[in-house]
């Protein structure tokens, strides 16, 4: 059985900022909440065609980006208070730069997995800024058993580690925005 989960945020910053950071690969542990004690196990990157480049030069980001056919193998922990360690491998499908990339699942606790990151500029109350978007498509595995897991956990424990996300970002961006300020 397939499931669909979708969230969305906004945030004050630029879609150029706000894409460089989710396209960096090394950011992705950060993104995860704490007691998962997420970590790159191995990676192997393909680098994307060439990003655009900003007319306004505080906007020229030169951050490292996973492109389509990039593949990394991260572990976590997938329920507080277990040791227990789970692999996940998965590979970047499609990317274009300050608009989205998707990756899937080719390994991991999922029957199926493809996640759609999609940033856009979006002004709100004279503001320009970013609305990230996300949607997941994922199967669980063991049939009826596995809707029975989703609906009891799983999709909870979704909800949760992307509120956790969004509340990252909230304190991550801005010192993002500092420290490109500071390159440029």
């Amino acid at each position: 059985m397939s499931h669909t989960f979708y969230t969305s945020q906004w945030v004050p910053f630029p879609v150029e900022l706000v894409f460089a950071f989710f396209a960096n690969p090394a950011n992705l542990p950060h993104l995860m909440p704490k007691w998962q004690r997420a970590r790159i196990e191995s990676s192997r990157f393909v680098t994307p065609v060439s990003r655009p480049v900003a007319v306004d030069p505080a906007l020229r980001f030169q951050s490292p980006a996973a492109g389509a056919g990039s593949e990394m193998v991260i572990s976590f922990r997938p329920v507080p208070g277990i040791r227990y360690r789970v692999g996940w491998l998965g590979r970047i499908t499609e990317f274009v730069w300050n608009s989205h990339f998707c990756d899937e699942q080719l390994k991991g606790p999922f029957a199926s997995w493809m996640h759609c990151h999609r940033i856009g500029s979006e002004t709100r109350e004279g503001v320009i800024g970013t609305l990230v978007s996300d949607e997941v498509e994922y199967s669980l595995p063991l049939g009826p058993i596995g809707g029975l897991g989703n609906a009891l956990f799983v999709r909870r424990q979704m909800e949760k580690t992307f509120a956790w996300r969004q509340r990252q970002l909230e304190q991550i961006l801005p010192v993002a925005a500092r420290q490109a300020t500071r390159r440029n």
